[in-house]
């Protein structure tokens, strides 16, 4: 099965997904890699999520990326007695760390960390930025607000500081138990909130150890003070719009997703753009003009993938999201436009052979009207770096590493073969042949671009290109 373009679907699944069924019904509706949300559920239905991804996938014959997202440090207000209270405008409301639930005039606060860095005159955001106070008066263990924007608070609820950067590691203890249970059950990638330093990463990566490949959420301010550094040391970044929408000003938001995809698209890492892209399907079986305007700014953008989240996970259309979100992203691609925004944000390649190979593979593309470009990959760099240039043509990855094969589904334009590695250059070509043939990607006579490092199964040594011709 082919995709019809080059941007990536990723589903969160959730109590509307879970059955192998309908998993494989997103599949076949366009989902190339399927996010298990760590923020909820019980590890042994995402583990039974898993399973059933797995027995998709070898139904299937195409590889399926697995990503488990952890929850992160959210920081959030304790309980609330009966059903919540309202805040009215003006109103003086306390938070503490007292452990009694709340109520019409105070409410427990349970994180001390909060307190040590809130400052007189700092905003305090309450459920995605529905509620607003203003922080009037400060103890270390309390602090008294004045409700600026009101509504009704309830259990809970999540808190934000945007102009607090919090001494708070990215990993809680619960994230590193569903870390271990995670990379124990196979999953390819791991996503990382709250990301605010690049020790951050370093930390995941120490403790990931090669077993997944790990993405970075960008959504603290805090995270874009040193933003290159993160983007180098991880192996992708999301751009997750909820909370980044939450804590910088709304109008900031489009330009910084702009920038973030151009700084992870010249870095050659993929980028995903994810949260509220069409929220409204999770009522409704048809999206709005806006969300589809949205999902193809993302596309136009040259995001790597797009990502579904309650609207596959507890949604009441989930099917019809994913294919709303492949026809948007497969019209976008044939725009000519869009074809003249990736070339002109076109990165330069970088002083080495592999990266020399991989561009001129592109070029010669071009010139010779090559209905594909394949590469042969082993650790996916060589992937990554045909992905990077952004070529006009499907490219087609051979890999001896179904691991590989499977961190690879988030990338732009890659479609991947779980194929033994080449012997040689005839068995090179021969199977390059057969996979373009097999996938419908090219028929007799048709031009193919093939990449590969020699001597055979080396990574990181791409040094060869040949043209074929198919039989």
């Amino acid at each position: 099965m082919q995709r019809n373009r080059s941007t990536k679907i990723i589903a969160t699944l959730g109590p509307a997904s879970s059955d192998q069924d309908t998993i494989a019904g997103l599949h076949a509706a366009g989902a190339d890699l399927f996010r298990l949300n760590f923020s909820h559920g019980e590890r042994a239905v995402h583990l039974a999520r898993l399973n059933a991804i797995r027995a998709v996938e070898q139904a299937a014959g195409r590889p399926i990326g697995v990503m488990a997202d952890l929850q992160g440090p959210k920081i959030r207000i304790g309980t609330i007695q009966g059903d919540g209270t309202d805040l009215a405008v003006g109103a003086t409301y306390r938070f503490d760390l007292t452990d009694q639930p709340g109520d019409e005039k105070r409410a427990p606060l349970p994180h001390p960390e909060v307190f040590a860095a809130l400052e007189e005159g700092m905003d305090l955001l309450i459920d995605d930025g529905r509620l607003r106070l203003l922080v009037k008066q400060l103890g270390k263990d309390f602090a008294a607000c004045e409700v600026v924007t009101g509504g009704r608070l309830t259990d809970r609820k999540g808190v934000n500081l945007p102009q607090a950067s919090l001494p708070m590691d990215a990993m809680t203890a619960k994230d590193q138990a569903d870390l271990r249970f995670a990379l124990e059950a196979g999953v390819d990638w791991v996503a990382l909130s709250f990301v605010q330093r690049p020790d951050d990463i370093a930390e995941a990566r120490r403790l990931v150890a090669g077993r997944a490949a790990v993405m970075a959420k960008i959504e603290k301010p805090a995270a874009l003070h040193q933003i290159d550094e993160i983007i180098e040391l991880a192996d992708a970044i999301m751009v997750a719009r909820g909370d980044l929408g939450v804590e910088l000003p709304v109008e900031e938001v489009p330009a910084l997703q702009k920038d973030l995809i151009r700084r992870a698209r010249h870095a050659g890492k993929p980028v995903v753009v994810a949260t509220q892209m069409l929220e409204s399907m999770i009522a409704a079986p048809v999206p709005t003009r806006a969300e589809v305007s949205d999902v193809a700014t993302a596309v136009y953008d040259g995001a790597d993938a797009v990502m579904l989240s309650g609207e596959t996970a507890s949604g009441e259309f989930p099917l019809e999201a994913v294919e709303v979100m492949d026809r948007v992203a497969a019209k976008v691609e044939g725009d000519p436009g869009y074809r003249a925004i990736m070339d002109a944000e076109h990165a330069d390649p970088e002083a080495t052979s592999a990266d020399a190979i991989t561009a001129a593979a592109r070029q010669v593309a071009e010139t010779i009207s090559a209905t594909a470009i394949v590469t042969y990959t082993t650790s996916g760099s060589t992937a990554l770096r045909a992905a990077r240039e952004r070529p006009p043509v499907p490219t087609l990855v051979l890999t001896p590493s179904l691991i590989t094969a499977r961190r690879l589904a988030v990338a732009w334009g890659l479609s991947c073969v779980h194929s033994a590695d080449a012997s040689g250059f005839t068995d090179m070509v021969d199977r390059a042949c057969r996979a373009a043939a097999d996938r419908g990607i090219a028929t007799s006579g048709d031009h193919l671009v093939i990449t590969a490092g020699v001597p055979f199964g080396t990574p990181g040594a791409t040094n060869s290109l040949r043209i074929a011709w198919v039989p």
